[in-house]
């Protein structure tokens, strides 16, 4: 343990630096945690052994080691590394950047652009990068904490892979707390639980676990601390961590499963969570009209109205006082009836799309504008349901030879109680006139 903690030659030309600049890696095989990405056969692992790196999209929680991949990734490939942030950059920047990846092409060095944040840029923006990747000018790696199938538009996520990176474990952060009580040439004057209890202020973060260690590592105590001992002293740090570091599609997996579950009091609760973190509002918003499409549906038709309104109250008021008419919106859809059929039906459609895609709709229900198409029997036999008893002909719309798929199925619920009626209805009607 002693050789651990021995003290190290401060290097000449090396000024005070923060704990987390110190002891960011040099190597890939340096990466605390990510083995989902950096592990044998991982993706990152497989790119680089193969030397077939592609442009990527980080996605995870902040201080996970997205901007440290990226940059080591640079290093590992002999691509000169630029990095930016889409909130502090525009249009101007980006064409600099642009330009000056095309000289260095020219001149034989590539370039990894890292972009922070990518989600910021709205489409015309991400739009501008595909030129550039697509004829190899910039290789692309994005970071965001959004996620990037609502967030970057299907063009880029088309040319990218996308790569999920995961808070860090416990395991992974006490990893991390000897490496930097190596660093400091001291142990944490902690002892057992209170060091366990600092890793999991931390809550994943292995930037915020270093600027907490820093901030312990300063003070002047004769003995280790215990938990209530450190509580006392970290208490508004923890705090503000707790703020600012939940993972935002953690509270808004807590959010949708409460709603989900008709718990309005458990939802309303992780909905103050996330504003009080610091949460964008129109991000709940956006969160919340999708509840009601993916979990009420039709067996509630206003909660969609309800939402789109309590979304636009927003807008008018802002913060904090339009929060008041999401925190509505909130309390409407976890009351709401739940229904997902059509949200199974849709995926049934798509799939049904899918492995169907190259049959034609049976020549009965197309059109036939010229006199080639009505030879062809475009349009013959299709009976105009206005014309038919009950105003209903039973007829096939589905391509021939597929068979008909009963893709919605109403639950008896809200609303949709009456659609399940209906779809009985025209059930027994078609099963009448096909008989």
């Amino acid at each position: 343990m002693a050789d651990l903690f021995a003290a190290q030659e401060p290097s000449p030309d090396t000024g005070p630096r923060p704990l987390a600049d110190r002891l960011r890696p040099k190597r890939l095989a340096e990466v605390i945690g990510q083995q989902q990405v950096l592990g044998p056969d991982a993706p990152l692992t497989v790119m680089l052994s193969s030397g077939a790196l592609s442009s990527l999209v980080f996605w995870g929680p902040p201080g996970v080691g997205k901007t440290t991949i990226a940059r080591l990734l640079a290093h590992e490939t002999d691509l000169h590394f630029v990095q930016i942030s889409a909130i502090f950059t525009g249009v101007p920047d980006l064409k600099k950047v642009f330009e000056a990846a095309k000289i260095r092409r020219q001149n034989g060095q590539g370039t990894l652009l890292f972009v922070d944040e990518i989600h910021r840029f709205n489409k015309a923006q991400q739009d501008g990068f595909l030129p550039h990747m697509e004829d190899g000018t910039i290789l692309l790696v994005g970071a965001t904490t959004e996620n990037p199938s609502f967030e970057l538009n299907a063009a880029v996520l088309s040319r990218a892979q996308v790569l999920v990176l995961e808070r860090l474990d416990l395991k992974d952060l006490e990893r991390l707390a000897q490496r930097a009580e190596q660093e400091l040439a001291k142990a944490l004057p902690l002892d057992g639980p209170a060091r366990e209890a600092l890793l999991e202020m931390a809550d994943g973060d292995g930037r915020a676990l270093l600027n907490l260690i820093e901030q312990v590592m300063a003070w002047d105590v004769p003995d280790k601390l215990n938990t209530e001992q450190l509580s006392k002293r970290l208490m508004r740090r923890a705090a503000q961590y707790d703020k600012s570091g939940d993972a935002h599609y953690n509270l808004i997996s807590a959010l949708h499963k409460s709603v989900r579950g008709s718990d309005p009091d458990a939802a309303l609760y992780w909905f103050a969570r996330m504003l009080e973190g610091g949460e964008d509002p129109r991000f709940l918003a956006r969160r919340i009209t999708r509840m009601a499409v993916e979990d009420i549906g039709l067996a509630d038709p206003q909660a969609q109205a309800v939402c789109l309104q309590s979304w636009e109250t927003y807008e008018r008021l802002g913060s904090p006082e339009g929060e008041l008419a999401l925190a509505q919106a909130v309390i409407y859809v976890a009351l709401a009836p739940k229904s997902n059929a059509t949200y199974v039906a849709y995926k049934g459609a798509r799939k049904a799309a899918k492995e169907t895609g190259s049959h034609l709709p049976p020549k009965h229900i197309l059109n036939a504008p010229t006199s080639m198409m009505k030879d062809q029997g475009y349009g013959a036999g299709y009976a105009y349901d206005h014309d038919a008893e009950d105003g209903f002909s039973g007829q096939d719309y589905f391509p021939d030879g597929m068979g008909r798929r009963d893709l919605y199925q109403p639950v008896e619920r809200g609303f949709e109680r009456e659609l399940l009626k209906r779809v009985e209805y025209f059930a027994k009607l078609r099963a009448k006139r096909n008989g």
